[in-house]
């Protein structure tokens, strides 16, 4: 048996015996699960193929050749995983790769956990048909949840398989390229069960630290001042959500009646829509801000975006206090896996601090 066979029987077996403990509820799930991740390994073909292929679309080539640079820049500089995933590529013939259903109480931004054996808990429920996962999503809604359903690029497979570049995101500009690159490589580095949050964060930070460092060495003065001016509108964008976060805590928490909050509720989303179409760009491509906007706001959405996003100032400043080393950055990061969540989040609080006081 080849290696890639030998993956593929593994990740069938993992998953088969998942679906077994998990009961018959969820085997049609888990058999979607199956079926997506061998179409994307069937699919695959390695880049150095397709540059060497005359008939290949040019524009094409060259992405590929910028994208084994930026492959070959985060083993090297950001001591990432030197594995041979992102240096093959596969067109799925669809806009994502996956889509992520996000679900939350109506009075409430607690996300709904969706636990699997061998990964533990995450927050969301991914789906290789928008079909199945808007079909999920209704179902959800039908029980009184707020749910948010959005297109995801790519994601990583631990280290299990090689993950491929995807035409679901080998359009975007160089600079997006590399940081969705460097995040998917950095879940290889770390990554820990029932842990969302933590997984998510770190891979950010790493995502914007790589980014930083390949302008820095290879970027023009024009996508500098693009990163720079998009890292402007982030941190906006950040800024309004977490207040809008913490309004919600506040409003559920409280003793009003539930028709009140839900009044509340309404207004502080009225007024999260206003602040963040101002944001809006008339670059192409469909953003995340785009794909929030184009449905109704609701708990849920908050859910997915605190997920990404909470603890990226502690892991920057961790990394800070590490002098930007990034292989003793990783080795800390990986003590921290074995704590509890409480613990981590003090390591991590710690270092905001030890940052600030200097």
């Amino acid at each position: 048996m080849t290696l890639r066979i030998l993956r593929t029987f593994k990740l069938a077996l993992v998953l088969g015996l998942a679906a077994w403990l998990g009961g018959c509820a969820n085997f049609s799930y888990y058999a979607q699960a199956v079926g997506g991740q061998l179409d994307i390994l069937r699919r695959a073909q390695p880049i150095s193929e397709i540059t060497a292929d005359p008939n290949a679309d040019q524009k094409l080539k060259r992405t590929l050749a910028k994208i084994v640079q930026l492959r070959e820049f985060a083993s090297r500089e950001l001591q990432l995983p030197d594995n041979p995933s992102y240096l093959s590529y596969a067109d799925l013939e669809r806009p994502y790769v996956v889509w992520n259903v996000f679900a939350t109480p109506e009075l409430s931004i607690e996300p709904k956990q969706s636990c699997f054996v061998g990964a533990g808990c995450v927050t969301y429920r991914g789906f290789f048909s928008q079909a199945e996962a808007e079909g999920y999503a209704q179902a959800l809604k039908e029980e009184g949840f707020d749910v948010y359903v959005g297109g995801v690029p790519a994601y990583s497979t631990l280290g299990w398989f090689n993950d491929p570049v995807l035409n679901t995101f080998v359009r975007y500009p160089e600079t997006e390229l590399a940081r969705l690159i460097f995040h998917e490589l950095a879940h290889q580095v770390v990554y820990v069960s029932d842990d969302t949050t933590f997984n998510e964060s770190f891979a950010t930070a790493v995502e914007l630290e790589g980014v930083g460092r390949w302008l820095a060495s290879h970027g023009t003065a024009e996508q500098r001042t693009a990163f720079d001016a998009a890292q402007i509108r982030r941190a906006v964008f950040t800024e309004a959500v977490r207040t809008k976060r913490k309004q919600l805590e506040v409003l559920f928490a409280s003793s009003m009646s539930d028709a009140e909050k839900r009044a509340g509720k309404a207004r502080i989303f009225t007024e999260l829509r206003a602040e963040l179409s101002q944001l809006k760009t008339t670059s192409t491509g469909k953003s995340a801000l785009d794909q929030w906007l184009a449905q109704q706001l609701n708990n849920a959405h908050l859910a997915s975006f605190s997920t990404y996003t909470q603890l990226v100032p502690a892991f920057r400043a961790l990394l800070t206090q590490q002098q930007g080393d990034m292989g003793r950055f990783y080795a800390v990061v990986k003590e921290m896996s074995s704590l509890s969540a409480a613990e981590r989040a003090a390591v991590l609080q710690t270092s905001v601090r030890s940052v600030a006081q200097r």
